[in-house]
Protein backbone atom coordinates (compact mmCIF):
# COMPACT_ATOMS: atom_id res chain seq x y z
CA UNK A 1 0.00 0.00 0.00
CA UNK A 2 1.41 3.39 -0.94
CA UNK A 3 1.67 6.38 1.39
CA UNK A 4 -1.34 8.26 -0.03
CA UNK A 5 -3.57 5.18 0.08
CA UNK A 6 -2.61 4.57 3.71
CA UNK A 7 -3.19 8.24 4.57
CA UNK A 8 -6.71 8.01 3.10
CA UNK A 9 -7.38 4.92 5.25
CA UNK A 10 -6.26 6.87 8.31
CA UNK A 11 -8.55 9.78 7.40
CA UNK A 12 -11.46 7.37 6.82
CA UNK A 13 -10.80 5.92 10.27
CA UNK A 14 -10.68 9.37 11.89
CA UNK A 15 -14.09 10.11 10.38
CA UNK A 16 -15.54 7.28 12.52
CA UNK A 17 -14.40 8.83 15.82
CA UNK A 18 -16.84 11.22 17.47
CA UNK A 19 -16.60 13.76 20.23
CA UNK A 20 -19.01 12.31 22.83
CA UNK A 21 -20.63 15.72 23.37
CA UNK A 22 -21.04 16.66 19.68
CA UNK A 23 -22.61 14.28 17.12
CA UNK A 24 -19.95 15.00 14.47
CA UNK A 25 -16.66 13.23 13.75
CA UNK A 26 -13.48 14.75 15.13
CA UNK A 27 -12.19 15.02 11.55
CA UNK A 28 -15.21 17.06 10.38
CA UNK A 29 -15.02 19.19 13.53
CA UNK A 30 -11.54 20.24 12.46
CA UNK A 31 -9.81 18.74 15.49
CA UNK A 32 -7.23 16.95 13.32
CA UNK A 33 -4.51 19.41 12.30
CA UNK A 34 -2.04 17.04 10.65
CA UNK A 35 -1.91 13.41 9.55
CA UNK A 36 1.48 12.23 8.41
CA UNK A 37 2.70 8.83 7.22
CA UNK A 38 6.37 8.43 8.07
CA UNK A 39 8.30 6.03 5.81
CA UNK A 40 9.81 3.49 5.66
CA UNK A 41 7.87 1.78 8.47
CA UNK A 42 4.47 3.41 7.90
CA UNK A 43 4.46 5.04 11.31
CA UNK A 44 1.61 7.54 11.64
CA UNK A 45 1.83 10.88 13.39
CA UNK A 46 -1.36 12.77 14.14
CA UNK A 47 -1.42 16.31 15.50
CA UNK A 48 -4.80 17.20 16.94
CA UNK A 49 -6.58 19.40 19.40
CA UNK A 50 -9.79 19.27 21.40
CA UNK A 51 -12.65 21.73 21.53
CA UNK A 52 -11.39 23.11 24.88
CA UNK A 53 -8.57 22.36 27.34
CA UNK A 54 -11.14 21.28 29.93
CA UNK A 55 -12.86 18.90 27.52
CA UNK A 56 -14.20 15.90 29.51
CA UNK A 57 -12.99 13.58 26.73
CA UNK A 58 -9.41 14.96 26.83
CA UNK A 59 -8.06 11.56 27.86
CA UNK A 60 -10.36 9.28 25.89
CA UNK A 61 -10.39 10.85 22.40
CA UNK A 62 -6.59 10.79 21.80
CA UNK A 63 -6.45 7.22 23.14
CA UNK A 64 -9.30 6.18 20.83
CA UNK A 65 -7.51 7.82 17.88
CA UNK A 66 -4.31 5.91 18.66
CA UNK A 67 -6.07 2.55 19.12
CA UNK A 68 -8.25 2.77 16.02
CA UNK A 69 -5.49 4.04 13.70
CA UNK A 70 -3.06 1.40 14.98
CA UNK A 71 -5.62 -1.28 14.03
CA UNK A 72 -5.43 -0.27 10.33
CA UNK A 73 -3.62 -2.87 8.25
CA UNK A 74 -0.24 -1.54 7.21
CA UNK A 75 0.17 0.89 10.13
CA UNK A 76 3.15 0.21 12.36
CA UNK A 77 3.29 2.74 15.22
CA UNK A 78 0.98 5.68 15.99
CA UNK A 79 1.92 8.90 17.75
CA UNK A 80 -0.86 11.29 18.75
CA UNK A 81 0.21 14.80 19.72
CA UNK A 82 -2.39 17.03 21.36
CA UNK A 83 -1.74 20.74 20.89
CA UNK A 84 -3.60 23.88 21.89
CA UNK A 85 -1.99 26.07 19.21
CA UNK A 86 -3.83 27.22 17.30
CA UNK A 87 -6.83 27.05 19.58
CA UNK A 88 -9.83 25.32 18.02
CA UNK A 89 -12.75 27.48 16.96
CA UNK A 90 -15.98 26.93 15.04
CA UNK A 91 -14.44 28.24 11.81
CA UNK A 92 -12.34 25.06 11.66
CA UNK A 93 -15.41 22.89 11.13
CA UNK A 94 -16.13 21.51 7.68
CA UNK A 95 -19.30 22.43 5.81
CA UNK A 96 -20.56 18.92 6.58
CA UNK A 97 -20.14 19.51 10.33
CA UNK A 98 -21.84 22.90 10.16
CA UNK A 99 -24.76 21.39 8.24
CA UNK A 100 -25.09 18.47 10.69
CA UNK A 101 -25.13 20.91 13.62
CA UNK A 102 -27.67 23.21 11.94
CA UNK A 103 -25.22 26.08 11.58
CA UNK A 104 -25.84 26.67 7.86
Amino acid sequence: MDKEELKQKVIDCLQTIYDPEIPVSIYELGLIYETEILPPLNNVQIVMTLTAPGCPAAQSIPLEVEEKVKAIEGVNEVTVIVTWEPAWNKDMMSETARFELGMM
